[in-house]
C-alpha cells in the first residue's frame, strides 16, 4: 500500500469478498511499471486532477487464478488462470457500447484511478467481463506481460508497419522493446533509441539495432516511428525521422507538455495516432504468446516479494539487472 509520496508497506487488509459480476484472483504475478513508479514518487498527473488519492493499492499487470466467484458468475469460471483489463468502463455509456470502454469518462483503473485496489496483494477481486483466460503455454510470468503487450500491440498496429518497413522506437524500456519485439514478428527492420548504455545493451542483446541518441539517424528516413518515452522532447524528434506519408504513435508520456509543429505533421502528410490503453488487444496479445510470436519473459530481470517492492519502486534494482522489468510474487 502507498500512503503518500515515497511512503508505503505491506499490511494485512481483509480477504476481498467479490461482488455478484466479480470474481477474486489468487494473485501469481505482478509487473511494476513506470506509472507505479509515479504513483510512489508523488509525481503522477492522475494525483493533481483528483482521479486518484492516497492510500492506495498499485498493480495493474497481473497473472493469476480464480479461487472464488460472485453470485452471478458461470460456474465453469471457478479455477481459470486469467489475466485481466486495466480500465474498468460503466458499461453502459456510449463508448463503452461501442467497445471503447477503455476511453469511458467514469472509469475506474484497477490499481490506478478512482479507488480500485491494484494486484499488489495475495488476492484480487475483478469484475469477470474483464478477464481474458491464459492457456497453459502462457505461464504466469506472460501472463502479467499481457497488458503491457497490448498496449505495445495497439502502438504496432497503429504505425502500420509489416515486411520490409523500417521502424524507430524510442525508448528501450518495456513498452518499446515490446513494440520492437511484435514489430520485428511483423517482418519490420527496428532500430531502437534510449540514452541508457545498459539498456542499449540489452536491446542490442535481443538483436535490434541500436543508437544512443536520434540525432544520427537523420531525417525523413524511416516509415514509421513509436515514441515510448516520458520525455518532452522526443514527440517532435520522431516526427522528424518519418518519411512523408508515414505514421507516428505516441505511447509515452511527459511530465509537461510536448509541442509538435503541426506544419511537420500536414507538410508531410503524416499520420499520427496516441495510445492510451492496451484493452482492444489484450486477446490478441494473448494468442501471440501462445503462438511464441514474441517471449516477453525475456524483459524480466528478476522476481522479488511483496516485502521489496517498495525498494524497486524507488528505484533500487535487484541483481541481476538486466531487463527493464521487474516482478512482484505476492505469495513469497
Amino acid at each position: 500500500m502507498v500512503f503518500g509520496p515515497g511512503r508505503a508497506g505491506v499490511i494485512d487488509v481483509p480477504a476481498p469478498l467479490p461482488a455478484p459480476d466479480e470474481v477474486v484472483v489468487a494473485v501469481e504475478r505482478v509487473g511494476l511499471c513506470g506509472t507505479d513508479a509515479e504513483f510512489y514518487t508523488g509525481d503522477m498527473a492522475y494525483l493533481r486532477t483528483g482521479d486518484a488519492t492516497y492510500p492506495m493499492r498499485l498493480g495493474h499487470e497481473w497473472a493469476g487464478r480464480i479461487v472464488a466467484l460472485g453470485a452471478r458468475v458461470e460456474p465453469v469460471w471457478a479455477g481459470r488462470r486469467v489475466t485481466g483489463d486495466t480500465m474498468l468502463g460503466c458499461q453502459q455509456c456510449s463508448r463503452c457500447r461501442a467497445g471503447k470502454q477503455h476511453v469511458c469518462a467514469d472509469r475506474a483503473e484497477v490499481g490506478v484511478r478512482r479507488g480500485r485496489p491494484g494486484a499488489l496483494a495475495e488476492q484480487l477481486a475483478v469484475p469477470v467481463w474483464s478477464l481474458q483466460e491464459l492457456p497453459d503455454e502462457v505461464d504466469a510470468t506472460k501472463g502479467a506481460l499481457v497488458e503491457p503487450g497490448a498496449n505495445s500491440w495497439r502502438a504496432v498496429d497503429a504505425s502500420g508497419v509489416g515486411a520490409g518497413s523500417r521502424l524507430v522506437v524510442i525508448g528501450p524500456g518495456t513498452i518499446g522493446l515490446l513494440c520492437a519485439m511484435l514489430a520485428r514478428a511483423r517482418g519490420a527492420s527496428v532500430v531502437v533509441v534510449g540514452i541508457n548504455d545498459a539498456s542499449l545493451e540489452f536491446a542490442k542483446s535481443l538483436g535490434f539495432g541500436v543508437a544512443r541518441a536520434t540525432a544520427g539517424l537523420g531525417t525523413g528516413v524511416f516509415d514509421a516511428a513509436i515514441d515510448a518515452t516520458n520525455a518532452a522532447s522526443t514527440p517532435s524528434r520522431a516526427v522528424e525521422l518519418v518519411q512523408p506519408g508515414g505514421r507516428v504513435v505516441f505511447i509515452g508520456l511527459s511530465a509537461e507538455p510536448s509541442l509538435i509543429d503541426s506544419r511537420a505533421l500536414v507538410l508531410a502528410d503524416l499520420t499520427a495516432v496516441g495510445i492510451l490503453s492496451g484493452s482492444p488487444a489484450l486477446a490478441a496479445t494473448v494468442s501471440a504468446y501462445r503462438d511464441a510470436l514474441v517471449d516477453p519473459s525475456l524483459l524480466v530481470s528478476a522476481t522479488v516479494g511483496l516485502a521489496e517492492a517498495e525498494a524497486v519502486l524507488a528505484g533500487r534494482r535487484p541483481a541481476p539487472d538486466r531487463g527493464p522489468k521487474i516482478h512482484v510474487d505476492p505469495r513469497r
